[in-house]
Parts: structure tokens; C-alpha cells; sequence
């Protein structure tokens, strides 16, 4: 018998439903393109993870391309790219994604595949054996990448005891130490349809995606660091809020005016005026716990110090003045043109569906997004300032020569 299935209208061309399993199916139809974007994304990711496991949710992403029951792993690589598709995966703190773009009349195929790889890996002993050397030299590839690396440091340092601390990656002795048992143990505990959401964009209809997601059997029951670098690399963070809470809009509107792009007050300050760093710009990313804003910074290490405090002057003088006016007005501008930009793209709006269930987040079309920018007061925004841009809130990680002291 067929399941029971929840549809909801959440658009005039966005769907939701839920199965009575557990997993969600959302859809944007886009009529005026010839592709889609599909994924499929595990709600278990590092953030999930025992201290002597860390890297576990990142290995098994590599893992399921090695081979499932049905593919090998040149057949994995082949099957959507031999018809101009693509097919990618990313693990984050709150989530492992599998996800593709492809014609539209490839759907079925796309789904087919990424299905296989999420539902029925191989695992094997000989596979993993190569594929760890494979994580191994990508973790050296960040430790060797300072302005990478860095942020492994300032999460570490936010959150010291909690998973979200923790390094996607994993530590070269923790991913050395994992074995295949851990990677089957990982995916039979999180690798079901209740624990996933499946997201699509692009031209398709919601009953046609739901008719191949049934097909591919998704409704069925169940049960501080010295280093020798030529810079220095410094974050100064804050905890924020979640991804669900209204405010991040208000954050995003304040990350932009301070240091989000060419024209924002940390690259005309730090930059062009004070000459004291190449690369610097401000940070804002939302967790379904939790939130991270701050900046980043490279500069020379003679020039680190003042570098540092031109940063937290302008920390100070954010939290102090706040947003009103003429600036307030242009941020929130930039932040409009940003937030419509974004989602362009078939594969853009596939995320942002996903998000929703991903991230327990309300649904909310752009309109309404776009509404609640504009609606942002400057006393709303300006409270956000003073209470997420104090410069004694914010925790300073550097990294570099001498330990990275500025």
C-alpha cells in the first residue's frame, strides 16, 4: 500500500512533503530552465561526532564513492558526467550533502545515482586504506593553508568541549585510527530516510519528483599555534544565533557594512588607509544551534599588532554607533542584492530548500525574506551591533610566526 504522504504548498511553485518515515521531499519548479539540481543531505555530520571519532561523517562522504553494490567507482564517476551532469558531496557541522546537476530529462538518473551512493556503499577494507591517504593529504593541505587552517583554530577555540569545535576533517591520528566498522557503524545509524532530506530545483514538477523518489524506494518503512608562514592569520569570532532565528538577517545587514566586500569599513580602513593587511573581510554562518560571526585577517607579522587593534577600534565604534541613516539604508541594500542574486540558480534554491528542513527553519519565500530586510529599524539593528560586535565578546585566534602573537 502507498504511503500517506503531507504535501504542502509552500509557493506558487514550491512544494513540501513528508513521508510518514520521516523524510522530507521539497521542489522548486523553474519552467524557464532546461536543467535541475537534486541532492540529498544526511542531518548527521561532525557536529554529531565522538571526540575519538572526529572525521568519521568526512571519511564516509569519500567512501561512498568508492563503490556500492551496484556501481563501481568509475561507473559512479561516469554516470552523470558522461551526459554533461555533475555529481558532488560536502560535509559541514550539521550535515553531509550528495547532490547533483543535471538536464531535466536526466532526473530519474541523478536521483538513481545519488541514491546508490547514500543508500548502498561497499565499505570496503581495500578502499579505505587508499581513500585515508586521500583525507590525509587533505589535511595537510589545510594545516599548509594558514588562512584555512585558522578557522579550524577559532572553532576549537569558541567551543572548546562541544562537537562543534570539532574539525570536519578530523585530525590526522583520529582519521588514522578509524576503520571500516566505523564507517558502517556511522551509516547504519544515520544513513536512513528519516534522517534525510531530499531537495530539488529547476524544471521539474513536485508529482514527478515525488513518483521517483517512491521509486527509488524512499517511502518505504523502516526501522594559538606556531607556525613558519610569511603571515600572520588572524579571527576574531563570537558565538551568534541559529540559522532559524529571524535576527541573522539583521547580522547580515551589519557583516556587509563591516567587512563585506571592497567598499565595507574594515577593507577602507584596515586596507586602504592604514595599508596594514591584503586580505581582510567579516564572517557570518548560521548552525542549527548556534551561529559564528566575526572577521579575518592576513597581514604581515611586523604589522599584526596593529593590524589587531585597528580591528577591534573598529569593533568598538560598530558597537557604539550602530546602523542608522543613509548607512543604514545602503547595507541594507547590499544585503537585497545579495539575498536576490543568490538564488539565480537552480542549484542556489535547491540549498535554501533543504535548508529549511536541514536547519528547522520556517519556510519563507524571497518576498518575505526581502520584507523582513527592509522592515530591519535602526534600533533593531543597532541593538544587534552593540550586542555581537563588543569588542571584549569577540575570542582572538591568530596564527603564524612566534605563535602568531599580534
Amino acid at each position: 500500500m502507498a504511503p500517506t504522504l503531507e504535501t504542502v504548498r509552500l509557493d506558487r511553485e514550491i512544494h513540501r512533503t513528508a513521508a510518514p518515515n520521516g523524510v522530507t521531499v521539497l521542489s522548486e519548479r523553474q519552467p524557464s530552465v532546461r536543467s535541475v539540481a537534486i541532492g540529498v543531505w544526511v542531518r548527521t555530520a561532525s557536529a554529531h561526532e565522538l571526540r575519538p571519532k572526529m572525521g568519521v561523517s568526512h571519511l564516509l562522504e569519500h567512501m561512498v564513492f568508492k563503490g556500492t553494490e551496484r556501481r563501481t567507482a568509475q561507473q559512479i564517476a561516469l554516470s552523470l558526467e558522461s551526459r554533461g551532469g555533475s555529481l558532488d558531496a560536502y560535509t559541514s557541522r550539521d550535515a553531509t550533502a550528495y547532490h547533483a546537476r543535471v538536464l531535466d530529462a536526466d532526473l530519474p538518473r541523478a536521483l538513481d545515482v545519488i541514491t546508490d551512493i547514500v543508500r548502498r556503499p561497499i565499505l570496503r577494507d581495500s578502499d579505505l586504506s587508499l581513500e585515508r591517504q586521500v583525507v590525509l593529504e587533505e589535511i595537510s593541505t589545510v594545516e599548509d593553508t594558514p588562512d584555512d587552517e585558522v578557522f579550524d583554530l577559532t572553532y576549537e577555540a569558541m567551543w572548546p568541549t562541544h562537537p562543534y569545535g570539532f574539525q570536519i576533517l578530523g585530525t590526522k591520528e583520529t582519521v588514522a585510527a578509524l576503520s571500516a566498522e566505523d564507517l558502517k557503524h556511522l551509516h547504519a545509524r544515520a544513513y536512513f530516510p528519516g534522517n534525510c532530506v531530499i531537495a530539488a530545483a529547476g524544471n521539474l514538477t513536485h508529482d514527478a519528483l515525488l513518483k521517483e523518489v517512491e521509486a527509488q524506494g524512499w517511502f518505504d518503512g523502516e526501522a594559538a599555534v606556531e607556525k613558519d608562514t610569511a603571515q600572520t592569520h588572524i579571527v576574531f569570532a563570537t558565538d551568534t544565533i541559529p540559522y532559524a532565528d529571524l535576527r541573522k538577517y539583521g547580522l547580515l545587514v551589519l557583516s556587509n557594512i563591516f567587512g563585506g566586500g571592497m567598499s565595507s569599513r574594515l577593507f577602507q580602513r584596515i586596507r586602504e588607509e592604514l595599508g596594514l593587511a591584503y586580505a581582510i573581510y567579516s564572517f557570518a554562518s548560521f548552525y542549527r544551534a548556534v551561529g559564528m560571526a566575526g572577521v579575518y585577517v592576513g597581514t604581515q607579522p611586523g604589522r599584526s599588532e596593529k593590524a589587531a587593534e585597528a580591528i577591534r577600534g573598529e569593533f568598538a565604534r560598530m558597537a557604539k554607533e550602530g546602523l542608522r541613516g543613509e548607512a543604514l539604508e545602503d547595507a541594507k541594500q547590499q544585503t537585497l542584492g545579495q539575498l536576490m542574486l543568490s538564488l539565480e540558480s537552480p542549484t542556489s534554491r535547491m540549498y535554501r530548500l533543504a535548508s529549511t528542513a536541514v536547519y528547522g527553519e520556517q519556510y519563507r519565500s524571497l518576498d518575505e525574506v526581502l520584507r523582513t530586510v527592509e522592515a530591519l529599524t535602526a534600533d533593531e539593528v543597532s541593538g544587534f551591533a552593540e550586542e555581537f560586535f563588543a569588542p571584549e565578546r569577540q575570542t582572538m585566534v591568530s596564527l603564524g610566526p612566534n605563535g602568531g602573537k599580534p
